[in-house]
């Protein structure tokens, strides 16, 4: 074969070999799926439409949010650690992701291992709430309320695991006093029956409890963050209110199944990154009372650090209550 023939060949293969590789679409090529695993219409619902609109414009393919509710969040996670490792299906997930590994002592996944982090999206500051008739005003009443009366009161929350219960935790470990706590299936029924004056207090996000304090419909107490909040700048914090060291946010963050191409997680973070700095998530996100996460916090490795150091922060307090989930 002359030289010119072995070129020819050789050419030939080296274009085979390339086709392959020159045939896979760039990412994104089509719908990306966004599981939240809770229910329509809740704070972590509301923060994944948002953010998934804004990455919807950033990838240039639609970012479908699905919610897929059930047993603390797990089923919805469980779906996103099992899928595909390609990109295509992500999960936004709140607080609990620090929480179920030791909240349930047997999930069907690797609650801790099973996932790559994209990047953290936002953190909520909680409200300490009180129906209306509750004989304390501020939180410094409030303190000697729960401290006089214990058990006595009603705690409400929305199931084990969620935020209003690991709120209820932290506030009874820093009073050093239990209250009877009354769990719900959601944080619908729960501050439903608070309206009513069913139970006493609550504490929430500030997604659910912020338009509750300004219609004067339930008591305000304190938030609890370190500073006070833009949208209720009446409200003071509990360090303020006499409770130093009562702070918890529930914070949102995104994932990907574990191995899942560095290259495409770098791709989804930088649509993270545009979503988190739109004037509109920021617009809306404020009329919440909270704010997307500072660049910087937003990155794959910030967020897995995050999330590791409250995994520790919550096991010594859940192991402490007792309370499982399964």
């Amino acid at each position: 074969m002359t030289e010119i023939g072995k070129r020819g060949l050789l050419g030939l293969a080296a274009a085979a070999m390339a086709a392959p590789a020159l045939a896979q679409p760039a990412f994104p090529s089509r719908t990306i799926t966004m599981v939240v695993p809770f229910a329509a219409g809740g704070p972590t619902d509301t923060v994944a439409r948002l953010i998934a609109q804004a990455m919807t414009g950033a990838l240039g393919q639609t970012v479908v949010v699905e919610n897929v509710g059930g047993a603390g969040g797990t089923l919805g996670a469980q779906r996103t650690a099992q899928a595909r490792p390609d990109g295509y299906n992500i999960l936004m997930h709140h607080i609990g992701m620090a929480t179920i590994p030791t909240l349930y002592r047997r999930v069907p996944y690797d609650a801790i291992n099973g996932f790559e982090t994209i990047g953290l999206v936002t953190e909520v500051p909680m409200t300490l709430i009180g129906r209306t008739g509750l004989p304390a005003q501020n939180m410094a009443e409030l303190v000697a309320l729960v401290k006089r009366e214990g058990e006595k009161l009603n705690y409400a929350n929305a199931g084990i695991g969620a935020a209003s219960h690991l709120c209820g935790l932290l506030l009874m470990q820093a009073l050093g006093t239990r209250m009877t706590t009354v769990p719900y299936r959601g944080t619908g029924p729960a501050m439903n029956d608070l309206l009513a004056g069913t139970v006493d207090l609550m504490c929430d996000q500030t997604t659910n409890t912020t338009e509750q304090i300004k219609s004067g419909s339930v008591r305000g107490f304190a938030v609890t963050t370190a500073d006070r909040l833009e949208a209720l700048p009446d409200l003071p914090t509990a360090a303020q209110g006499g409770l130093p060291g009562f702070e918890v946010s529930v914070w949102h963050g995104l994932y990907a199944p574990k191995g899942t191409p560095a290259p495409i997680i770098q791709r989804l973070n930088q649509a993270l990154v545009t979503a988190l700095q739109d004037p509109n998530v920021a617009t809306r996100f404020a009329a919440l009372g909270t704010a997307p996460v500072p660049v910087a916090r937003a990155t794959p490795q910030a967020h897995r650090e995050f999330w590791q150091a409250d995994i520790a922060k919550w096991r010594p307090l859940i192991q402490a209550a007792g309370q499982y989930a399964d």
